[in-house]
């Protein structure tokens, strides 16, 4: 068993047409989607056109979730753009992502955390605003109920994975298109990947453990960062030119 995870493309879609260059290459057929698709003041049609066209697993993000259950003036800066782009049919395939899901029996899909769409899991805010990995306590605490020896989560954009302690394994694969944000909650912080790269996992079962990749993929960010930059958003522009926040 084989395949990659996406997720946090954030309307990226030239990031995201490197990844799923980069994902056939490596002879992979399956892919899973973890969310966040289109929000970002960037391309939200055309990204969210290639992920419908896709034959993959989708679950729904909570940056998705804000374009189907409010009113545009409710919604945030990365959401409104967005918004005003895709029409009655991107908004309805929306509404039919489930929350979360079961891929071939073996792996657990998620946006953040199981019982969540917004909440930190594998990492943690302190009040002075530093990022640290949460604690295992913390992390296997919200993995109960969870049966899957995979479990996968994304929404802070940090690849990173995690083995609990009774072996089951916890991984983000990164954000395919935003390397960069800024947040207020649950206090205001910074996530920086470090570098424009987009990012996904390679997930495989051998012999009875899970094997991660994570990939690193070259696109032409320039482009985005000008689109951002184009957009109003100027830290976004940072991030994607150079995976920090100016």
């Amino acid at each position: 068993m084989r395949f990659a995870a996406i997720a946090d493309v954030h309307g990226n879609y030239l990031a995201l047409e490197a990844v799923l260059a980069d994902i056939r290459a490596q002879g992979i057929t399956d892919i899973v989607n973890l969310g966040d698709i289109a929000s970002g003041p960037l391309d939200a049609r055309r990204t969210m056109d290639m992920l419908m066209a896709l034959d993959a697993v989708h679950v729904l993000g909570n940056h998705d979730r804000y374009l189907i259950d409010r009113l545009p003036e409710k919604m945030g800066s990365w959401d409104r753009p967005a918004h005003a782009q895709l029409d009655a049919s991107h908004l309805d395939w929306l509404r039919a992502v489930p929350k979360t899901q079961v891929f071939r029996e073996k792996v657990f899909l998620c946006h953040a955390t199981p019982a969540h769409d917004e909440i930190y899991w594998l990492e943690t805010v302190l009040p002075d605003g530093t990022v640290r990995m949460s604690s295992l306590d913390a992390i296997e605490e919200r993995a109960k109920g969870v049966t899957q020896s995979l479990i996968l989560c994304a929404h802070t954009h940090v690849a990173r994975a995690v083995q609990l302690r009774d072996g089951r394994l916890v991984v983000n694969p990164g954000s395919v298109g935003s390397p960069g944000y800024r947040d207020i909650h649950p206090y205001p912080h910074v996530i920086e990947a470090g570098t424009p790269d987009a990012r996904y996992a390679i997930l495989e079962l051998v012999a009875g453990d899970w094997r991660v990749t994570f990939r690193h993929v070259p696109y032409d960010h320039a482009a985005m960062a000008d689109l951002a930059r184009q957009n109003g958003q100027a830290e976004l522009a940072s991030a994607l030119a150079t995976g920090w926040i100016e």
